[in-house]
């Protein structure tokens, strides 16, 4: 049984790794409130969550982009085959 899926395995791969870094992005922003919900908490602005972790989801982003975008192996002999079988039809 063979199944047409729109993404190969590599593709999948590159998602989850994706997903992963994105959500380990946004964890690392998250946090640094103030204890009593009035007073301020200068950890807001920490090296981490303000350059480290937006950085860390931008390239979750974009490595998900290109898990979508990349054509894998399989397609690409896939789509090489029909287009051999329709020149040898002709």
């Amino acid at each position: 049984m063979n199944q047409d899926f729109a993404f190969g395995k590599e593709n999948f791969i590159r998602i989850g790794c994706a997903v992963v870094l994105i959500v380990i992005g946004f964890v690392l922003m998250s946090g640094g409130g103030s204890p009593d919900g009035v007073s301020f908490n200068p950890s807001i602005f920490s090296k981490q969550r303000i350059v480290v972790a937006p950085a860390v989801t931008m390239i979750g982003f974009l490595l998900m982009v290109a898990g979508i975008l990349k054509n894998g192996k399989n397609r690409l002999e896939d789509e090489k085959s029909l287009k051999n079988k329709g020149n040898a039809a002709k």
